[in-house]
């Protein structure tokens, strides 16, 4: 990604999980996206946005 550390819902959506705005608010409000309030303004973090999907991609499943 970029130098950000924050980046908007949407953005972060459409890059790390390749969903449209509408999906990528509703992640948001499921708690899937993590996010923070600054203000009124809802951002993702890009560290903890990273890190919650390399800690998803270490959880597949062992062969048998």
């Amino acid at each position: 990604m970029s130098d950000s550390k924050v980046i908007d819902v949407p953005t972060a959506g459409r890059v790390y999980l390749n969903v449209c705005r509408d999906k990528a608010y509703q992640l948001a409000r499921e708690g899937v996206i993590p996010t923070i309030r600054i203000g009124r303004k809802l951002v993702v973090p890009v560290a903890a946005m990273e890190r919650l999907l390399e800690q998803a991609g270490n959880n597949k499943p062992k062969a048998a």
